[in-house]
């Protein structure tokens, strides 16, 4: 009767290291990816853009491009590109829930958009932000020139 039990609590606890050794990899990749994530948020928008592969493009091409959400829904239609005095560029667009017509306009960083074809998306720019973004107004920003070549990130679905 003591060899069972003791063979019992041997297999039993063989069980529980093998249980155990199948979990540690599934546990390990887990928060490996979860301190990607984490990282990934605390990257400036800047960085991301630089991961999309920025290409070059002239501005002209870019006026009348419909803006779309993550839900491929049009937010409006690029109406300029302006450069701040900081040298940050923006493309203002026509915002408005109903699907970009008789919008107001709003400044929209180009670090946040990536071109997919004829189109252009707003990668991480949630929708409730362009409702929040105030008005633009031109102020000190400097309309770019339809010939001038400016950089984009490339979107890919």
């Amino acid at each position: 009767m003591r060899r069972l039990a003791i063979g019992f609590a041997v297999l039993a606890s063989v069980s529980a290291l093998t249980i155990a050794a199948r979990a540690a990899p599934v546990v390990l990749a887990q928060q490996q990816q979860q301190a990607q994530e984490k990282a990934n948020e605390e990257e400036s928008p800047e960085a991301k853009m630089a991961k999309r592969f920025p290409q070059k493009v002239r501005v002209g091409h870019l006026i009348g491009l419909p803006l779309l959400d993550e839900n491929d829904v049009t937010l409006g239609h690029v109406q300029k590109v302006v450069r701040s005095p900081k040298g940050k560029i923006k493309l203002i667009v026509s915002y408005s829930k109903w699907f970009g017509w008789f919008g107001r306009p709003v400044a929209v960083p180009i670090e946040v958009v990536a071109i997919l074809a004829l189109q252009i998306d707003a990668v991480d720019m949630p929708r409730e932000d362009f409702e929040s973004e105030p008005t633009w107004s031109q102020g000190n920003d400097t309309v770019i020139a339809n010939d001038e070549i400016i950089r984009i990130a490339l979107a890919r679905r």
